[in-house]
């Protein structure tokens, strides 16, 4: 019996009502400021009720809010494909030679301590406030947690699986392709999340440098105003697209990752 076969159905099911049940607590915390800002119990200046935000977003919808939408994915998109590729690249590098680990690993690692902010005098200072700084500084977000998978999900394949793999005389490149990737791919799509969480809350810090466009801009307008509505519109917006993008990198988790017998695929 096809054991996958049956457990696609109930995954399907599982999602299906899991999606309402995500929706009960914005819900309550919605109306539970709406209800605040209404009755006078939160100064409407400081906290404006859901309500005149959703206002402010048909209004800025009408003034050009699809293009900050569209920049702001664009400069995330091509700021994470960039990081990701190269943390894959260099984390698969270091999981696989102990000589690039002693060489590269140390002066990433204490590159990763160092803080989004404390980036951007450096790239303004060698790139000039255009695009490039705000694409670097995305990527840099976006690189670590990838690499930090990788190399994590490499150097905890199973041995015997390798073991496995060099009894059929695997090359090193197809011991790689065949078996060391598609084993350490759970870990490597958990980095893949991680950093285009990332990706989205560097790209708010990219777009404070000098940008006249996006969600960042907007964030930066609304508080030199004194308008909380459109601060908060823009980071409702930056928390559906972060939540939509998460769900497109789960949904190819659970596409390429569907053969694992996890305790998430027996739970009802």
């Amino acid at each position: 019996m096809n054991t996958r076969a049956l457990s696609l159905p109930r995954a399907a099911t599982r999602r299906s009502w899991r999606f309402p049940l995500g929706l009960i607590l914005p819900a309550l915390l919605l109306g539970a400021a709406e209800v605040a800002v209404r009755s006078g119990a939160v100064p409407v200046n400081l906290l404006p009720a859901p309500s005149q935000v959703l206002r402010t977003i048909v209004d800025l919808s009408e003034h050009g809010l699809a293009a900050h939408v569209a920049s702001s994915a664009a400069r995330v998109a091509i700021g994470f494909a960039g990081g990701a590729a190269l943390g894959i690249l260099l984390g698969a590098a270091v999981a696989l030679s102990r000589r690039v680990e002693a060489i590269l690993d140390p002066t990433l690692q204490a590159l990763r301590a160092i803080p989004s902010l404390a980036w951007v005098p450096l790239l303004l200072l060698w790139l000039g406030i255009d695009e490039a700084p705000k694409l670097v500084l995305i990527a840099i977000g976006a690189f670590f947690p990838v690499y930090m998978g990788t190399v994590a999900g490499i150097e905890g394949v199973d041995r015997k699986l390798v073991e496995v793999g060099r009894l059929y005389r695997l090359s090193r490149g197809a011991l790689l392709r065949r078996v060391l990737l598609p084993a350490a791919l759970p870990s490597v799509m958990t980095g893949l999340r991680n950093g285009l969480g990332l990706a989205w809350m560097f790209m708010v810090a990219a777009e404070l440098i000098a940008a006249s466009r996006g969600l960042g801009y907007l964030l930066s307008d609304g508080r030199e105003t004194s308008r909380a509505d459109i601060v908060i519109a823009a980071i409702v917006l930056l928390a559906i697209l972060g939540k939509a993008s998460d769900s497109g990198l789960r949904a190819l988790e659970r596409r390429y990752l569907g053969w694992r017998d996890s305790f998430a695929a027996a739970q009802p």
